[in-house]
């Protein structure tokens, strides 16, 4: 999908009630997309699509998906089907993060992190390519972290699964680029967002905005079809100096 308007496309975003991934549904929005609001929690992704649709009727549905079980992925692409016949963009935003060292971490919480932040990747995109090559294109967004490029104490398990998403990207890029769909990994560093049971803090205004990701997508999508930014590192541009 290249140099062409993002009036009229249709995005998929994972995780999109609340932080990045509503962030980049409400831009996608606002330049004329038509977009699906997706989440594990019913009653937020109803309350997040009834708010979107005030301002943008017709272009918004919802359905609630745990992107780690494929019967939910595949009834949310049916949903996507019927409401406008296929797909040209899709964000894989839903992730999970545990913290803590890996002699601590439960079986349940390492699963939990490799079910969402990679089975959930592969199931969505599985699900995105063939529509996308009917359609002729598109692109897909992996949201990893640069915690898939540098270790830290107690990120083991998410350390592993951002890495794992990175590879997984830089593959998918190369299997579909001669389809026409564009594969990119963003890799956001301290992002003021909803995260592993924390709220925005409003006086962290040093951190990247969940804006800012969002905005960092619709130019990608307007970017060139001749070259392709595969990975995108975001930092915040001053840091607390330590």
């Amino acid at each position: 999908m290249a140099e062409s308007s993002i009036q009229g496309k249709v995005a998929l975003v994972t995780g999109s009630t609340k932080g990045i991934g509503l962030a980049i549904a409400e831009a996608l929005l606002n330049e004329g997309a038509k977009v699906v609001i997706s989440a594990r929690s019913t009653a937020e992704v109803a309350a997040v699509t009834a708010a979107l649709e005030r301002n943008h009727k017709g272009r918004v549905v919802g359905r609630s998906c745990d992107v780690r079980r494929e019967a939910d992925v595949e009834a949310l692409y049916r949903v996507l089907d019927e409401a406008w016949g296929g797909v040209d963009v899709l964000v894989n935003n839903a992730g999970v993060g545990h913290f803590k060292t890996l002699e601590a971490m439960t079986l349940e919480e390492w699963n939990a992190m490799l079910e969402t932040n990679l089975t959930g990747v592969f199931l969505a995109s599985r699900g995105a390519i063939p529509r996308m090559k009917k359609r002729g294109g598109g692109y897909i967004f992996n949201v990893s972290s640069l915690a898939g490029k540098n270790a830290f104490p107690k990120g083991s398990g998410y350390n592993a699964t951002k890495f794992g998403l990175n590879g997984m990207s830089e593959a998918m890029m190369q299997e579909l680029r001669y389809d026409g769909i564009k594969v990119t990994y963003l890799m956001p560093g301290s992002v003021n967002t909803y995260f592993n049971g924390t709220a925005p803090d409003p006086e962290a205004t040093w951190k990247i905005q969940p804006e800012d990701v969002a905005e960092i997508v619709v130019d990608l999508l307007r970017h060139p079809s001749r070259s392709l930014p595969s990975r995108v590192e975001i930092r915040p541009s001053q840091p607390p100096v330590k």
